[in-house]
């Protein structure tokens, strides 16, 4: 007995030594299931445990991402990968208990659908109708992720959602703010131009209109509009969102109220960037709010800083309908599709070995007209100010000092992007255009400063902006090219008042040599009317090609 007892030892050992002396296999996982429209979509922040056979260490949790997939590397050998908790979605809950075998140096796939998953009926009023009645974020994310799109404004980015087949979407007034422009990405390939229908600042609600066919695809959340359907707030109510962060895939965050009013609303939600105007959710999946930044009287409440506005249901129920009224004396939204940012990335090692090559000849190339100062501004130029301010900054710092980001004092001022800087910091394969007003100093100024000379006193220039930006248009040839953003820059130069710069975002092809000319119009605030066209010259273009290079060759 003890000698087959030590035999089977040593065979469990030479057996674990084999398998750890060979190269690890990728187990490939992906969950999808059909939701209540019979439409197959995956299953996002699922929680799976892998677990080897027979178990020698505690599970490894893996969580599936946006897209329902997860990937782990596995020693080769056998393994049983289930659910951490069921997931309910149109009246029934689904866990998975399946076991794969991962060969060395190989990939293995596992699929989990409906037709391998223990399915129970779920007998709740509320995950009968679909609605996860655990409060399972998963199953809100996977229900409600396409209906939740990305808002952008010339100055903002924000969430909105589908609340009408009629190509209606909700979002907060104060993300938007009084823009007249703005687009709706439905996608990352998706994106058009939505009108406004309503822009309540008192409500802090905005409805936006876009082409129906364009949403077809989409289902509009439930409102609980109906005077007996209205879902009650209460303190400490537990609370989820989803929002489309400026960087990053859509996600869900939980929460709780912190305070209840009418029109006063808070919770503790952390919002992503750039991802407020969501939908608020309670924990039976009712839609109950839009997610919203507090105000400035809320704000300078210590006990309430940090954490985010809910619009409520109320509110949004009756800007809805008020925007419903208007559709019919309103232009119906355009259809067309609007240039969007490339998918594929601008190689890091690519960058760095331009920005090293370039080092100390890294400024926009320039040009001007008789109210502004125009820069074009490409991701070499971009990363290696980035890179250069690093090095700058840990230069003979010990290695736990050292810190990395851009620093204020080391960025140039035409460099430094203001409220779109967290667009810009990614290095998104594109052109920028900066369009700055000029500053000049008036008569009276230069003669005040020159009389203060005489009296030895020096005073420095007291420069003011020319005229402030209004808008760009762009022609290659004599086709006009549609930017991916117009984007614009707030510069305050006082309190009380502020001017705009352009940021124009192109697609690094558009503007190019094989145009042959390219022209841009400028538009100022003084005379809106008014064009100032600027052809830009050949050798500016050529640069700028150059700089695409490595991105058009790379693979």
């Amino acid at each position: 007995m003890l000698r087959a007892s030590i035999v089977s030892t040593l065979l469990l050992f030479l057996l674990q030594a084999t398998a750890s002396n060979q190269p690890p296999g990728v187990l490939h996982i992906k969950i999808v299931l059909s939701d209540a429209d019979g439409k197959t979509t995956p299953v996002p922040h699922h929680v799976l445990l892998v677990s080897d056979n027979p178990a020698s260490a505690p599970p490894r949790r893996v969580v599936t991402a946006l897209d329902g997939t997860a990937e782990l590397r596995l020693a080769p050998g056998n393994y049983t990968v289930e659910s951490d908790r069921p997931i309910a979605l149109a009246g029934k809950t689904y866990q998975w208990m399946q076991v794969v075998d991962v060969r060395a140096g190989r990939d293995a796939v596992l699929e989990l659908t409906a037709s391998n998953a223990e399915v129970e009926s779920a007998t709740s009023p509320t995950a009968a109708s679909g609605i996860s009645s655990d409060a399972d974020p998963s199953a809100l994310l996977m229900q409600w992720q396409d209906s939740v799109v990305a808002l952008w404004t010339p100055t903002t980015h924000a969430s909105g959602f589908v609340i009408d087949a009629k190509g209606l979407i909700a979002t907060n007034q104060r993300g938007v703010g009084t823009a007249t422009s703005i687009e709706v990405q439905l996608t990352p390939t998706v994106k058009l131009a939505a009108n406004v229908l309503l822009a309540d600042a008192e409500r802090d609600v905005a409805i936006l209109w876009v082409d129906p066919k364009a949403v077809a695809s989409l289902r509009p959340l439930p409102l609980p509009c109906g005077a007996s359907a209205k879902p009650t707030r209460l303190e400490r109510q537990e609370i989820f969102t989803i929002g489309t962060p400026l960087h990053g895939q859509k996600a869900i965050a939980p929460g709780t109220l912190t305070h209840v009013e009418p029109r006063a609303t808070v919770s503790d939600l952390i919002l992503g960037r750039g991802s407020a105007g969501g939908p608020v959710f309670a924990t039976d999946g009712r839609v109950i709010g839009i997610t919203s930044a507090l105000n400035d009287a809320e704000e300078k409440d210590s006990n309430r800083r940090g954490d985010s506005r809910v619009v409520d249901i109320e509110d949004l129920c009756e800007a809805v309908a008020l925007a419903s009224t208007k559709m019919t004396n309103s232009s119906a939204p355009s259809g067309t599709l609007l240039p969007i940012e490339p998918v594929r990335a601008f190689p890091v090692p690519a960058l760095q070995e331009a920005a090293k090559r370039r080092v100390g000849s890294l400024n926009p190339y320039q040009m001007s007209s008789a109210d502004f100062d125009i820069a074009f501004i490409t991701p070499v130029m971009t990363y290696g100010v980035q890179y250069q301010t690093e090095l700058a900054r840990n230069r003979d710092r010990p290695s736990a000092a050292r810190v990395t980001g851009p620093d204020p004092s080391f960025t140039r001022p035409i460099m430094d992007f203001g409220n779109w800087s967290d667009y810009v910091s990614d290095f998104p394969p594109v052109l920028l255009i900066r369009v700055t007003p000029r500053l000049v100093e008036n008569f009276w100024t230069t003669v005040g400063r020159a009389a203060a000379r005489t009296q030895g006193m020096a005073l420095p220039p007291m420069k003011h902006p020319k005229s402030g930006f209004s808008r760009m248009r762009a022609f290659c040839g004599e086709a006009e090219v549609t930017p991916i953003h117009p984007f614009k820059l707030e510069q305050r130069i006082s309190e009380t008042d502020a001017i705009y710069e352009g940021l124009y975002v192109f697609d690094p092809g558009a503007l190019s040599p094989q145009c042959g000319t390219v022209k841009l119009v400028l538009h100022s605030e003084k005379e809106p009317q008014k064009a100032d066209p600027r052809v830009v010259d050949m050798k500016v273009l050529e640069q700028i090609w150059d700089d695409f290079a490595p991105y058009r060759t790379a693979k």
